[in-house]
């Protein structure tokens, strides 16, 4: 059988305006990628799951929108988040917390990291004394998200920063849910940044991604362990998200006027208990906003208590017809879903509770559909409900 011919190396030159996608898992030694090979592999294009070019096209310019040395792209946004805590921890060390937590982050503290001699503290994350208290000599990490999911408690950046510069610590914070529109975590005093890029980074849904964003020797220590953990990212899933990010600000600037309009008409109405979104009078981080984000209403994600507790928050659920319940966010569709049966299903009513979330709550993703008929459509879900809550 004839042989398969080697690919023209004249089409790797193209000056193509967009990113080509390299769909390779392997690529030709040379003199130079040898060399790099002998000082550990990790600059040298020569096999995808070490780096690859258009993976590392996606990561320059996340670290561009956060003002980051580097960054490093990963396989989902828990194997950044993973590949991070395995970089900075040790047995015997201690991470600190809030109680506020997407439930598979707070399993990854609580069930694997203390599996492996991790001390796990959890403190309210609005108290900053508790915070301050936790910090001790042998915290090596402060952890935290911006917003909370799906409370929206807003993190004070600049002040557990302080705190962590004090105990000697890493701060790391998930931007998933502010993003480079919102807030630059690093400008705050952060010393990592992990993103769920699954969600507002690619921004269509078609993709499963995550990076981190540091000083540039721990992304290569990060580097490292993703290789040995395997949780390198797909090229042509790496694409994906840098095609999401062409439209980063637009759909940003839409999807967060959208929230900004559905959590005013919520909140008007007798049924819906509690609606939380920076936009509103009554949002408890108002000031931390103010100080710390770029555009301080600017989230495209709400959270609303409704009347008659988890039941009728479910019924609601299934009589939207323009929102899709489903478990994710930051997608061009408004994506809706109750927390305690989908982002915290491991949690227990105790745990639920401590991460702020009530009977009857639904959490919003909000997306490209026009305002009106969104809110046409929460409006007409909640009134066929009402009558059977009450």
């Amino acid at each position: 059988m004839p042989t398969s011919a080697r690919p023209d190396p004249h089409l790797t030159t193209a000056q193509s305006l967009i990113p080509p996608i390299y769909q390779t898992a392997t690529f030709r030694l040379d003199d130079k990628t040898r060399a790099d090979l002998a000082d550990g592999g990790l600059e040298a294009h020569w096999y995808s799951r070490y780096r690859n070019p258009t993976v590392d096209a996606t990561a320059a310019e996340i670290a561009r929108l956060e003002g980051g040395d580097a960054a490093f792209m990963t396989a989902s946004g828990m194997a950044a988040i993973s590949a991070v805590l395995v970089t900075l921890l040790r047995a015997g060390q201690r991470i600190v917390a809030p109680r506020q937590l997407y439930g598979d982050t707070m399993d990854l503290l609580t069930e694997d990291l203390a599996r492996f001699g991790v001390e796990v503290v959890l403190v309210d994350g609005r108290d900053e004394h508790q915070w301050r208290a936790a910090a001790t000599a042998s915290t090596s990490v402060l952890y935290t998200e911006t917003f909370a999911n799906p409370s929206l408690a807003l993190a004070d950046l600049p002040a557990l920063a302080r705190i962590a510069r004090d105990a000697g610590a890493r701060l790391v914070v998930d931007s998933t849910f502010t993003t480079p529109y919102a807030m630059r975590p690093l400008a705050l005093g952060a010393d990592v940044v992990v993103h769920s890029a699954t969600k507002f980074l690619n921004g269509h849904g078609d993709v499963t991604a995550g990076a981190v964003v540091a000083d540039r020797a721990l992304i290569r220590d990060v580097q490292r362990n993703v290789i040995r953990f395997g949780g390198c990212l797909d090229p042509h899933a790496a694409y994906l998200v840098w095609r999401g990010l062409r439209t980063f600000d637009v759909r940003m600037e839409r999807a967060c006027a959208t929230a900004r309009e559905l959590a005013t008409a919520l909140a008007a109405r007798d049924d819906v208990r509690t609606v939380v979104h920076p936009s509103l009078p009554d949002y408890p981080d108002r000031e931390v906003a103010a100080r710390t984000m770029d555009r301080a209403d600017a989230c495209a994600v709400l959270t609303f208590a409704v009347e008659g507790g988890d039941q009728r928050a479910l019924t609601v659920l299934r009589e939207l017809r323009v929102a899709c319940e489903a478990s994710s966010l930051g997608g061009t569709e408004t994506l809706v879903c109750a927390p305690f049966n989908s982002s915290h299903l491991s949690l227990n009513r105790r745990q639920l509770r401590e991460a702020g979330i009530a009977e009857g709550t639904i959490r919003v993703s909000c997306g490209l559909e026009r305002p009106a008929e969104l809110i046409a459509d929460f409006h007409q879900a909640l009134d066929r409900t009402k009558e059977a809550a009450a």
